[in-house]
């Protein structure tokens, strides 16, 4: 058996663990069936609860929500509106979120979708520093799509 502090008890019978934990005003709580004898412990339960139910919280705010940005592009983008997207993907990027890029053909655009790959190109050239290609451009349909995930920071 295990005090409230950690510290050892020694080997008790369940009526001197239960009678213990009445006395000290804590419950009796069985920590590893399985072990030979079974090892109990001496704790609030509530409180126990309570602190692990804080844990799994404080785990919770520390974890990062990784969104993906989709960006729908034609192959015949004008250049300010390519310069536009580009700082919005940058800004993305550095708040760490993906960015999916798709470039979409319509009708006769299909004959040209080597115009496709290389805008998807240009926009990985663009993004150099900031960010690693995690799928690469691939024709699926009458789009191309390609991933990009936010850069390793250096620490």
């Amino acid at each position: 058996m295990i005090g409230e502090d950690g510290e050892q008890l020694g080997v008790l019978s369940i009526k001197e663990a239960l009678q213990k934990a009445e006395e000290l005003g804590v419950d009796l709580v069985e920590v590893s069936p399985n072990a030979e004898p079974p090892v109990c412990r001496l704790i609030d339960y509530g409180k126990f609860l309570y602190q692990k139910e804080k844990k799994a919280k404080e785990a919770k705010k520390k974890q990062k929500v990784v969104e993906i940005k989709e960006f729908k592009l034609r192959p015949w983008i004008d250049n300010h509106d390519f310069a536009y997207r580009i700082e919005q993907m940058k800004e993305f990027l550095t708040k760490g979120d993906k960015v999916k890029i798709t470039v979409r053909f319509r009708g006769r655009e299909l004959s040209h979708i080597d115009l496709g790959f290389q805008l998807t190109e240009k926009v990985v050239n663009e993004l150099a520093g900031s960010c690693v290609v995690e799928k690469p451009a691939k024709m699926e349909g009458k789009n191309i799509t390609l991933v990009l995930g936010p850069a390793k920071q250096k620490k």
